[in-house]
């Protein structure tokens, strides 16, 4: 440890352990989540407090070797034990981009804003002009200065322990996750979870989303992404259905459909939801529209069919009643 803090202080950066932690120093490889607190404090007389990640009430997540703006963080974390808590103060040459990264962190908890992939020196020069909105960032940014850290140690989760949000994924990560989400989703869908499920297409369809943004419509990688959708739409669909949330799946069929419309399970899927809310047209035309398709689902049509006139009776006779009870 003796030789751990020496090397810290030759970069400029004097450790203060608060609270010793637990077991030995982790071993962190890339790709693994830090889940942390932060307080972030001037060093003039008062210790003036910028940031408390607790008055926030919630955690700071940092993923290894993602190349995190406030690289410093990294390298601190890496000299903590889990549980622990420790104090740096750090040389200017770690806290310049601290205004930058602060002001990221302050706009995303009032969500302002998501992860964004400004560049460094640009986003920098920008704010240096423009300002960063907020009082005390702006004079840091004007007049850098050291900082104090005072980081709690949370929890470490390897690679393999957690599932990565979009953002801290390159584009082969994305579509390597996204079989992997798909499987996931059948896995619950099979064990009737419908909600876990759904949660897990809905995860494969926002990586593919975001594969998406990055080609140009039309184009054959665009096409192979989009065609990848379709199944995962009809599977988000179905969960939705059985969940009864409704308007999701005319949505999202109608999505399919417009690409295949002779998708039979997308218009079935439909047919159902728009009788479940009432478009007793649009849910009449769908059922029709299946049986030209498919005439075999005559019987699972007509079953459907005969539910929604029975319902339609119901509800006339209940408006029926109550008609006769307001001029009785």
């Amino acid at each position: 440890m003796a030789e751990l803090l020496y090397q810290l202080q030759q970069d400029g950066i004097y450790k203060k352990i608060i609270y010793g932690g637990e077991g030995d120093l982790p071993e962190i490889p890339d790709g693994a989540k830090a889940t942390f607190h932060y307080r972030t404090l001037k060093t003039n007389e008062e210790q003036t407090v910028l940031d408390d990640s607790k008055h926030i009430g919630k955690p700071m997540e940092l993923i290894f070797g993602k190349k995190f703006k406030l690289e410093v963080w990294e390298k601190l974390l890496k000299t903590m034990k889990i549980k622990e808590v420790a104090e740096f103060t750090c040389d200017i040459k770690h806290t310049a981009v601290y205004p930058l990264v602060a002001k990221s962190l302050r706009d995303i908890f009032k969500g302002k804003s998501s992860h964004e992939h400004t560049s460094h020196c640009c986003g920098m020069m920008a704010l240096s002009e423009q300002g960063m909105g907020y009082s005390d960032l702006d004079e840091l940014m004007k007049c850098p200065q050291p900082l104090i850290f005072i980081l709690e140690f949370n929890k470490l989760e390897l690679p393999e322990q957690f599932e990565p949000e979009s953002w801290s994924m390159n584009g082969s990560e994305k579509l390597e996750s996204i079989p992997k989400l798909r499987e996931a989703g059948n896995e619950a869908y099979s064990k009737k979870d419908y909600e876990d499920a759904a949660k897990k297409y809905a995860q494969a369809l926002g990586l593919l989303e975001d594969l998406m943004l990055h080609e140009k419509p039309g184009d054959e990688e665009w096409n192979k992404l989009d065609e990848m959708k379709r199944p995962l739409l009809l599977n988000f669909s179905q969960c939705k259905l059985l969940t009864h949330d409704y308007y999701p799946v005319i949505t999202h069929t109608s999505d399919v459909l417009i690409k295949d419309p002779d998708n039979v399970k997308a218009l079935f899927r439909r047919g159902k939801a728009h009788a479940a809310v009432w478009n007793l047209k649009e849910a009449q035309e769908d059922f029709a529209h299946v049986l030209e398709l498919e005439p075999s689902l005559k019987k699972a049509v007509n079953v459907e069919l005969a539910s929604l006139e029975k319902r339609v009776k119901e509800k006339e006779k209940q408006e029926k009643s109550l008609l006769q009870g307001m001029f009785s």
